[in-house]
């Protein structure tokens, strides 16, 4: 899954990680990506960090990050 290779390095906690992970899963569902290693999946998975800073719900920030690539 392309987003836990993104965040590898990071100083997240596990709960920080798991919330990333379900907006990550959010999105890809919502766009209807089952390929993980599409690079569109990695696209999603930067923006879904970046904004996870900002954004706690998972829901949210899957549609927030979405929003960001001009998708739907």
């Amino acid at each position: 899954m392309p987003i836990n290779r993104l965040l590898e390095s990071s100083k997240l906690t596990p709960e920080e990680t798991e919330r990333l992970n379900r907006a990550f899963t959010f999105a890809l569902r919502s766009l209807s990506l089952v390929d993980r290693n599409d690079p569109l999946t990695e696209l999603v998975g930067r923006n879904i960090i970046e904004i996870g800073a900002t954004v706690l719900d998972p829901a949210e920030l899957a549609e927030a990050a979405i929003k960001k690539l001009g998708i739907q």
